[in-house]
């Protein structure tokens, strides 16, 4: 699989709390080979950092990431799609397991593996010309790197079910009102605003934010009593730490907490 391309089509810049990763992959930030190997690249460079939150967001006017790479899909034989659909769900899974969040900044459509890697973002902020679907039931195919079981967990069964059968697209009002978005801001605002939140949850306690994380995965995942009883060893363990102590004494003391 290779692209036609003669710069970077992923470039990434940390601004105190914020890791920004900027894709510019034209047309449209098809997910071909080098955007993927880019992806990870920047994943692994945000995972070296101290930045507290990964924000993903696209340098092309009208798309965040339209979807998978279908003229190399096209022209696949099954082991080179089994191995092209691999290498998606790896760099996916990557940013979902993060121990700190990751926020998709949608302007424009993000369609198929474009919305597949939104999902797999801890929150989705996206303007009011965002556009969102999965579409692959069109192409007699399904979602392939995880929207088929990320788009439940999100939205429920029944409005995953009507999103994935029809292949349509969400505007941004909709897909708030669902839960496919987490916020709506004016066209060309949400980098801003996702900056704005990383600011926010740089201020907090990284282990806590991380232990977050990790227990609302269990809630999707496991069966209450063993949810509740990872939720017990996590607050005790946070509770020990610096973070904690620091917490709780800037709370009695009535001054802002200071995180490390």
């Amino acid at each position: 699989m290779t692209d036609v391309t003669t710069e970077p089509v992923v470039t990434w810049t940390a601004e105190g709390p914020a890791f920004l990763v900027r894709l510019a992959n034209p047309p449209a930030n098809q997910l071909g080979r080098s955007l993927i190997d880019g992806l990870s690249a920047a994943i692994s460079a945000f995972e070296a950092s101290q930045a507290r939150t990964v924000i993903v967001h696209s340098a092309l006017g009208g798309f965040f990431a339209a979807g998978a790479d279908i003229k190399y899909m096209a022209a696949a034989d099954r082991a080179a799609f089994e191995g092209y659909g691999a290498s998606l769900r790896t760099v996916f899974n990557r940013i979902a397991g993060l121990d700190r969040p990751a926020i998709a900044a949608i302007e424009g459509r993000a369609l198929g593996g474009g919305l597949e890697l939104a999902l797999a973002c801890t929150m989705r902020i996206g303007s009011v010309s965002a556009r969102l679907g999965l579409p692959e039931v069109k192409l007699g195919l399904i979602p392939g790197g995880g929207g088929t079981q990320r788009l439940p967990r999100l939205v429920g069964r029944g409005r995953a079910l009507d999103l994935m059968l029809t292949g349509r697209e969400v505007a941004a009002d909709e897909a708030l009102a669902i839960g496919l978005l987490d916020r709506v801001t004016e066209p060309g605002g949400a980098v801003a605003l996702a900056v704005r939140l990383a600011g926010q949850l740089g201020a907090l306690s990284r282990p806590a934010l991380g232990a977050v994380l990790r227990c609302v995965d269990d809630a999707a995942d496991l069966p209450l009593a063993d949810g509740l009883t990872r939720e017990a060893a996590r607050v005790t363990d946070l509770f020990d730490s610096p973070d904690g102590r620091e917490g709780l004494a800037a709370f009695v003391a009535k001054r802002p907490a200071s995180f490390a």
